[in-house]
């Protein structure tokens, strides 16, 4: 570590006098982007069995000829009132907010850098009155312009400095879009959360009113002789079920509405329809997974990462600078008297040129220190970038297993839900003509009312896994082309 300092010193020595005649010279090391650190291709999706395949048309095949970072939120999404909640929030979420305020303060760090490579001219007056030991009074006067130590920057330890800036404020561009498309995402995600919450809401209602109606006919069985009291308990315990999954699902969605409202940033009414449902909502188009490598121009969160990476690597030039003379000018010229009235008279005229060199000899190891903490960062900066490529490989290649199963998973569901219904049909049936007990019929709406939860939270799974791939895939950050 300590004979790095000499070696540094020795390498660039020999290009100072190049370095003078013709501008700096940069001591950062030259940027090379780390290799892939994931496969050059997604896991191929999970196959089913075939009886467990889709049936031809269970999933329409529409032609995906444009990757997801081409297609516009805007075209993505097939909902008006979905598309005005993210207008709305694009607007008005304050994380957003606060993204693009940290673009302004990182632009603004970037030009007080970048005014650090040009001179600072300054016009400046001075007057002085001194009192002598004899009584007398010296008095002088200067107007004039003057250059404050501008330093000559060699070894580019300025610029070092002033592209470090530049690659800060570049990633946080990226990262304001990356804020944009995970808001859009998580918009439409709530949106549709509250939809599976006001059709299974609606589900839970229809249940209650059935098992009122089956409370009644089994009160009047009873009263006839031909139900027992366990029946008329079952019946009643089914209906304060009904109940409870009422209230329950009426509680969870006004929390998602809440949900979506702090992600709006602003009070919206939804007024949705009772029988609002998902069936039926379509996201679209599909779209092609492509390649990893893809994810590198697609994926703001990695050329954040990436630009985070190259204000790393040239922070190391500024650390390597720093163990190099520092050379710097300070200059003025105006004009000087000792009387105010003749200022400007002829012959006041006065200039001083003073520069001045710093060569670090003995600084207790902070240089090295530095340089050695800035190969650290730059370190943690490749491990950074890394871990984003793999976190979107992994993002992505769940996304395409999940949209390789849940339509299968969604169409047995449906099934089942199917199934189920005639099943507790069958089975009132033959409650009512006294072939079988009142079990049966409470197994069989307790399964019912089961399956077609659980149907509708499958489809909810596969259009949020939809919109998911078009957000991990790098889509909501493009705008449509002008017309």
């Amino acid at each position: 570590m300590m004979q790095a300092a000499p070696r540094i010193r020795r390498a660039a020595l020999a290009a100072l006098a190049g370095a003078a005649l013709g501008g700096c010279v940069s001591l950062a090391p030259e940027y090379e982007r780390p290799a892939l650190p994931v496969a050059g291709s997604y896991p191929a999706p999970p196959s089913l069995p075939a009886s467990a395949a889709l049936a031809p048309g269970a999933i329409a095949a529409t032609p995906a000829d444009r990757a997801a970072v081409d297609v516009p939120w805007q075209q993505f999404f097939n909902d008006e009132r979905l598309e005005s909640l993210i207008a709305l929030a694009l607007q008005n979420n304050r994380d957003l907010r606060v993204a693009v305020a940290s673009i302004e303060q990182a632009r603004a760090i970037y030009q007080i850098q970048r005014a650090d490579q040009v001179p600072n001219v300054n016009l400046g007056a001075i007057g002085n009155r001194l009192t002598n030991p004899d009584g007398s009074i010296t008095a002088s006067y200067v107007v004039g312009l003057s250059l404050a130590s501008f330093e000559l920057d060699f070894f580019g330890r300025v610029k070092s400095l002033s592209d470090a800036a530049l690659d800060l404020y570049l990633a946080s561009e990226e990262a304001r879009r990356s804020a944009q498309i995970t808001l859009i995402a998580a918009v439409a995600n709530a949106y549709y959360s509250v939809l599976a919450d006001n059709e299974q809401l609606a589900l839970a209602v229809r249940t209650s009113q059935t098992r009122e109606v089956s409370l009644q006919l089994t009160q009047l069985r009873f009263d006839n002789g031909v139900a027992s009291e366990l029946d008329m308990a079952q019946a009643r315990s089914l209906v304060e079920g009904a109940r409870v999954a009422q209230a329950a699902l009426t509680r969870l969605r006004a929390q998602d509405e809440n949900a979506l409202v702090l992600l709006v940033g602003t009070p919206v009414k939804l007024d949705l329809a009772p029988d609002a449902r998902l069936a039926g909502t379509q996201v679209g188009p599909t779209l092609p997974a492509g390649l990893p490598s893809e994810l590198l121009t697609h994926r703001p969160d990695i050329r954040q990462a990436e630009q985070q990476l190259r204000a790393a690597n040239a922070n190391i030039g500024a650390a390597r600078a720093a163990f190099f003379p520092r050379i710097s000018l300070t200059a003025s010229t105006g004009f000087a008297s000792g009387d105010l009235l003749g200022l400007f008279d002829s012959g006041t005229l006065a200039w001083s040129f003073t520069g001045q060199l710093l060569q670090p000899i003995f600084d207790g190891g902070r240089n090295q220190a530095n340089l050695d903490g800035a190969k650290a960062a730059r370190d943690i900066g490749v491990a950074q970038y890394e871990k984003s490529i793999q976190t979107a490989f992994r993002e992505v290649a769940d996304a395409l297993a999940a949209r390789a199963t849940l339509g299968a998973q969604l169409q047995a569901q449906r099934a089942q839900a199917q199934a189920e219904e005639l099943r507790f049909q069958l089975a009132e049936l033959r409650y009512r003509n006294g072939v079988t007990s009142f079990l049966d019929v409470l197994d069989a709406q307790r399964a019912l009312f089961t399956t077609q939860l659980a149907a509708v939270q499958v489809q909810l799974s596969k259009i949020q896994n939809e919109v998911t791939l078009y957000k991990v895939l790098g889509g909501g950050w493009t705008e449509p082309a002008a017309q």
